[in-house]
């Protein structure tokens, strides 16, 4: 689009105060550098190489402005935190002032400025079914401007993070991963999504290509439906065809969580449901939240998920929001600080989903249904042989199978218990059963319902699943029926 009004200088800043917010990581930026290093080759290619520049955008834009005279903006849509929407607003008031045209092109089926939920989905249906833009041919030379290095992890001030199991960044990894779920992998997605073991061979893993844009929601909408049609027309049943359709119902879930952080921006610091403020101590244990951070709360099946996320940047979104569960409601903590680790951690950290999924899982929506995880039951339902728990919390290996879950029972535990892995830090039957007393003592009180309408209006979802275009679509249910069996895993990841 922008290449049919003149020559395109194609940009990309990279803003060191974004990279020192407390949710990126140095993971995060690796799979960025590699996206860029990419990036800068195909438009190389095509005749223009893609410049970089480190510091301010406001700052940066105008020095091009000056270099240039009369110039043009063009940017994509994007519903980022807190720090880069203040950034836009600011680059808005530049082009304002300066008389630059900003032009932002939506890249997703989020909406801005959206005015009802009514009719969401039919929208997001037909704007994915809209033809993709073809790339240009050729890019005109932009003379005299340097390209500038792509700079390091710790050129943008960010500290040590290694992620020895982190995907690797670019397009061609991301159309890779596409082709492989949907032809080899994705058989098994429907029931593999949930266990952490297998959901990480079959599960899709373009999450963090989605979120850094080397992959499009449309193209792999698009894609998603090529194949549900040519599985229709070859006459293949049994787990093909259902987690296809599993995974178009995630992809339009994903852009579901994301509108809510669109309409609703403080939802990143502020609990949903102004009740629950005050309902955990705004200072966190700090004992507590390093235990949980690092794997080692005692809790087996807890601590190598964490222990296993820490290593890959991925997990499965039914245990994500497990650990977001224990650290909210076993724990006591309240949401920020373990979701900014949660953030940090994720290399396809994309705020959109996150802070609304954290807001969710912590209680503090006030629209969904109470999901407190009995992390001894998820392991033995995810991971009934212990296999997963062993490999990633090497302290258990000499535990017997029976016991792997719940050490604490087995005769042997004074071996190892407070010396190679410490004691659980909490009872995780009582702090439950404490914590639910909490939650519903406060859900009861007067005015709570008639707020959550309020919420539920403005943010619920208006249909139970998003079927292939088609189909016909399932009656309406209610939100807070929703969230029960797919809100721990509405993302295609």
């Amino acid at each position: 689009m922008a290449t049919r009004q003149g020559p395109v200088l194609p940009l990309f800043i990279a803003e060191p105060d974004l990279w020192q917010q407390p949710d990126y990581s140095a993971r995060q930026w690796a799979f960025v550098e590699e996206s860029l290093i990419e990036l800068r080759n195909e438009l190389a290619g095509l005749g223009q190489p893609l410049t970089i520049r480190i510091g301010d955008a406001v700052q940066t834009l105008d020095r091009a402005r000056r270099k240039f005279g009369e110039v043009a903006l063009w940017s994509h849509e994007e519903t980022g935190n807190g720090w880069t929407y203040a950034r836009d607003l600011r680059v808005a008031a530049w082009a304002k002032q300066t008389g630059v045209a900003w032009t932002e092109v939506r890249q997703a089926g989020v909406i801005r400025r959206l005015k009802s939920r009514n009719g969401w989905a039919k929208r997001w249906d037909a704007f994915m079914a809209e033809p993709e833009t073809e790339a240009p041919r050729g890019l005109e030379p932009v003379s005299d401007v340097p390209l500038g290095d792509i700079p390091t992890a710790a050129e943008l001030g960010l500290a040590p993070d290694p992620c020895p199991g982190r995907q690797r960044g670019g397009r061609e990894a991301g159309l890779s991963m596409l082709e492989s779920f949907l032809h080899v992998r994705g058989a098994p997605y429907r029931r593999a999504m949930s266990s952490p073991a297998a959901g990480a061979e079959h599960c899709s893993r373009l999450s963090p290509h989605l979120a850094w844009g080397t992959l499009s929601m449309r193209e792999t909408a698009q894609a998603g439906w090529a194949r549900q049609r040519q599985l229709k027309f070859d006459g293949v049943k049994g787990g093909w065809r259902g987690s296809m359709s599993s995974f178009q119902g995630r992809l339009h879930w994903r852009d579901h969580f994301t509108q809510k952080l669109e309409d609703e921006p403080q939802l990143e610091y502020r609990n949903l449901h102004a009740a629950c403020n005050g309902l955990r101590p705004s200072e966190p244990d700090a004992a507590r939240l390093a235990a949980w951070c690092k794997g080692e709360t005692g809790l087996p099946f807890v601590d190598a998920c964490m222990r296993a996320l820490n290593a890959t940047g991925w997990m499965n979104f039914r245990m994500r929001a497990m650990l977001m569960a224990v650290a909210s409601y076993h724990l006591w903590l309240d949401w920020r600080r373990p979701g900014e680790h949660l953030a940090r951690s994720f290399t396809d950290y994309e705020p959109g989903i996150h802070w609304p999924q954290v807001q969710m899982q912590s209680g503090t929506t006030g629209i969904n249904t109470i999901r407190i995880y009995n992390p001894v039951k998820q392991g033995h339902d995810q991971d009934p042989d212990g296999a997963f728990i062993r490999r990633w919390v090497p302290e258990l290996s000499d535990v017997p199978e029976a016991f792997i879950h719940e050490p604490w029972t087995w005769d042997g535990a004074g071996g190892v218990l407070g010396k190679a892995y410490p004691m659980p830090v909490v009872d995780h039957l009582e702090a439950a059963r404490e914590a639910r007393q909490k939650v519903w003592a406060l859900r009861k009180g007067q005015g709570f319902r008639k707020t959550a309408n309020a919420i539920q209006n403005k943010h619920g979802s208006r249909k139970s699943g998003i079927p292939m275009r088609g189909q016909k679509r399932k009656a309406k249910v209610p939100e807070a029926q929703l969230s029960l069996p797919l809100g721990a895993e509405d993302a295609p990841r």
